[in-house]
């Protein structure tokens, strides 16, 4: 055993040590001295002629390798150059946008608006009117008036019997009432028409409160019929 474990421990003496850093070193000075070649590309004229056959890898083959050059070059065709004699014959010209052409004018829009204003501002008179009508017609002073016009003999007697008030057809069979009723500053001063069965007239009516919380006084009571008669109406204070 000692003689064993001599031999090794002397072996092992014997044995070569190598210096890595020595050989990294070494390693690195000879990637520097001999650098990598540049890789040659082959450039080609045209384009493959086995590209439809498939045999494009028996093509590849016949080149040993890249760093071989083509000599190939392209061929180049002169390009023909045509001169003229003459100048050419002048061609007709035709303007696009003639000079003698005008602009459009624009529109005026003021008339349209000038026609919708008065339009607008007729209707709205029209609707004003005609609410203040029907607030007069289902008042209780005209209701009150028209009671007494048809008990009054002498005028049943003038335009007969069945006494009304006349309808217009452009106020939906309502008559038309011309004048102001206005109970709170004691002044009614109205006039419309009228008709019977055998004539038609306008009554008027005109009333006033001298203080407040007096009656009102009657100033004029009375129906003028077409025929010119005029029929006065006695009637007691509103």
């Amino acid at each position: 055993m000692a003689t064993t474990f001599l031999q090794t421990t002397l072996f092992q003496r014997s044995r070569p040590v190598f210096n890595i850093c020595r050989l990294s070193a070494h390693s690195r000075n000879f990637v520097t001295d001999h650098p990598r070649p540049e890789p040659v590309v082959e450039t080609f004229a045209g384009p493959s002629k086995y590209r439809r056959n498939g045999s494009a890898k028996k093509h590849l083959r016949g080149h040993s390798s890249l760093s071989q050059p083509s000599h190939s070059t392209p061929t180049s065709s002169k390009a023909s150059v045509e001169t003229f004699s003459d100048p050419a014959r002048p061609q007709p010209y035709y303007a696009k946008h003639p000079p003698f052409r005008d602009l459009p004018r624009p529109k005026k829009r003021w008339p349209y608006v000038l026609v919708a204003a008065v339009a607008g501002v007729a209707g709205w008179a029209a609707f004003l009117q005609y609410i203040t009508n029907q607030e007069m017609v289902s008042s209780s002073v005209v209701r009150q008036i028209m009671r007494c016009v048809k008990e009054d003999a002498q005028l049943q007697e003038v335009l007969g019997e069945a006494i009304r008030s006349q309808p217009e057809w452009w106020l939906n069979g309502d008559p038309r009432i011309n004048g102001r009723i206005s109970t709170l500053q004691g002044n009614i001063d109205v006039s419309w028409r009228i008709r019977g069965t055998k004539g038609s007239g306008t009554l008027y009516f005109t009333s006033i409160r001298k203080e407040k919380g007096q009656p009102f006084t009657i100033l004029r009571f009375k129906v003028i019929c077409d025929d010119g008669t005029t029929v006065v109406i006695d009637a007691e204070p509103v």
